[in-house]
C-alpha cells in the first residue's frame, strides 16, 4: 500500500506535510505518535466496530441499481452510505476520532463543517460521549443548510456562524484552527475530511476505509470477485472518495474516477474544480493543489453543493491525480442536479447534492455491458430539499 499512501514524513509524493503554527506543534506531534497505536489497538477496534454495527448501522448495503444499470448499459452498484445514522459517511470518521480524543484525555471537541453532515456527525458523537462540542460553519452554509444547523443545536453543540471571506467551508476551517490555537491543551479538533496537517489525511482515510473493506466482501458475495472495474466517488476534501478507494489503490485493474464540482463551469470563474484549476500551495496545514490568484491569494470556490465548496483538495487525491492513478472529471451544478432527479425517478433514492456529482460521471464515460461499476452514494438528500425544490421551480 506504500505506493499511494502516506510516507513517514506525512507526504503523498510532493503533497501533504504539516505546516502549522508553533503553538499547535506539540498537539500535532502528539497526535502523529498516538493515532496509529490507538487505531491498531484491539480494544479500540472492538469498540469502534461495535459502534459502527450497533449505532451507525453498518455494513451499509451495496445495492444493484437495476434501472440505472439498464440506462447506462453496465452493472451499477450503489454503496449506500446515505443509510448510515446521520445520513452520510461522515459518522465513520467522527466515531473513530472521538474514541481517540477520549484516549488522549481531551475534553473539548471542535469541528468545521460545510454541508453540515460532518457537523451533525460530530455533534452526534459528542452527545453520545458526553463531551463539549463547538462547530464552526460559514454563515452562507448555515443559511443553505438550515436543517443541519438546527440538528447540531438540538444535539447540544454550539454552532458558530463564520462571517469572514465567502462564509463557507474554507472560512469555517480558518476559525476552527484559530480556536485550536487558543485552546491547545484541552481541545481536540475533529477534522471531517482528508485535509489538514499530517496525520489527519491518513487518519481520516483509514477510518473511512471501512467503506472499501465492505465493498470487497459484498462484491465477492454478489459477483464472485472482490474488485470492481470502476470505482466512482465525489471529491471535495476527499473523505468519502478516500474510503471508497482505500483497499483498491494497489489494484491496477480497478479504475478510479473522481468527480469534483465544476460549479457553473471550469472556465466560468465560479467553480470548485481544484484538481483542474489548482496550483501547488499550502492551505490549512498541508501542501496541496489550491485555487489561487497569480500572487498566491486563495480564490473563492463556488459550487451549488456546500460539501464540495472548498478551494483545496486532500493531498492524497492531489497525488493520485498527478500520478495518473485516478481520473478526475469536473461535474457542473446543472449536471449534478439532473443526475439527482434521474436517480430519484429511476431508483426512488434522493441523493445528497455532493453524491449527485459522482452520478454525473455516468453521462461522461462509456462503459461496457460486463463492467461492474461501484458508486459511493455518500449522503442522502434530506438536507438539500430546499435547493432541489427551487431547481424544480426554475425548470418548470
Amino acid at each position: 500500500m506504500q505506493k499511494y499512501n502516506v510516507n513517514q514524513n506525512g507526504f503523498y509524493g510532493e503533497f501533504g506535510g504539516a505546516y502549522i503554527p508553533e503553538i499547535l506543534y506539540d498537539n500535532v506531534e502528539n497526535l502523529k505518535h498516538t493515532y496509529r497505536k490507538v487505531l491498531e489497538d484491539p480494544q479500540f477496534q472492538k469498540e469502534y466496530y461495535d459502534l459502527l454495527r450497533d449505532y451507525v448501522g453498518r455494513p451499509s448495503p451495496l445495492y444493484l441499481a437495476k434501472r440505472l444499470s439498464e440506462k447506462y448499459g453496465c452493472k451499477i452498484y450503489l454503496k449506500r452510505e446515505d443509510l448510515n445514522h446521520t445520513g452520510a459517511h461522515k459518522i465513520n470518521n467522527t466515531i473513530g476520532q472521538i474514541l481517540l480524543a477520549q484516549r488522549m484525555g481531551k475534553t473539548r471537541i471542535i469541528a468545521e463543517t460545510g454541508a453540515g453532515q460532518h457537523g451533525v456527525a460530530t455533534a452526534t458523537v459528542c452527545a453520545l460521549m458526553n463531551m463539549e462540542c463547538i462547530v464552526y460553519m460559514g454563515a452562507t452554509d448555515v443559511e443553505r443548510q438550515k436543517l443541519n444547523a438546527e440538528k447540531m443545536k438540538m444535539l447540544g453543540a454550539k454552532v458558530v456562524p463564520v462571517t469572514s471571506g465567502n462564509m463557507t467551508l474554507k472560512d469555517a476551517t480558518n476559525e476552527a484552527i484559530r480556536d485550536w490555537c487558543s485552546h491547545p491543551s484541552d481541545t481536540y479538533y475533529i477534522i471531517g475530511s482528508t485535509v489538514g496537517p499530517h496525520p489527519y489525511p491518513d487518519m481520516v482515510a483509514r477510518l473511512q476505509s471501512v467503506i472499501s473493506e465492505e465493498i470487497r466482501k459484498q462484491l465477492l458475495e454478489k459477483e464472485g470477485r472482490e474488485n470492481p472495474d470502476y470505482l466512482i466517488a465525489c471529491v471535495g476534501g476527499g473523505s468519502n472518495a478516500a474510503g471508497t478507494i482505500y483497499h483498491f489503490l494497489d489494484e491496477p485493474s480497478v479504475n478510479i474516477i473522481l468527480a469534483e464540482a465544476a460549479g457553473k463551469g471550469i472556465d466560468s470563474g465560479e467553480s470548485a474544480a481544484t484538481i483542474h484549476l489548482g496550483k501547488l500551495g499550502i492551505i490549512h496545514g498541508s501542501r496541496t493543489l489550491l485555487m489561487q490568484s497569480e500572487d498566491g491569494q486563495i480564490e473563492e470556490p463556488y459550487s451549488i453543493s456546500a460539501g464540495l465548496d472548498y478551494p483545496g483538495i486532500g493531498p492524497m487525491h492531489a497525488h493520485l491525480a498527478q500520478s495518473g492513478r485516478s481520473e478526475v472529471l469536473a461535474v457542473t451544478d446543472d449536471e449534478a442536479i439532473d443526475q439527482a432527479f434521474e436517480l430519484t425517478k429511476l431508483e426512488g433514492i434522493i441523493p445528497a447534492i455532493e453524491s449527485a456529482h459522482a452520478l454525473g460521471v455516468l453521462g461522461k464515460k462509456k462503459f461496457r455491458s460486463e463492467d461492474v461499476v461501484v458508486i459511493c452514494l455518500s449522503g442522502r438528500g434530506d438536507k438539500d430539499m430546499e435547493t432541489y425544490v427551487n431547481e424544480q421551480k426554475k425548470r418548470k
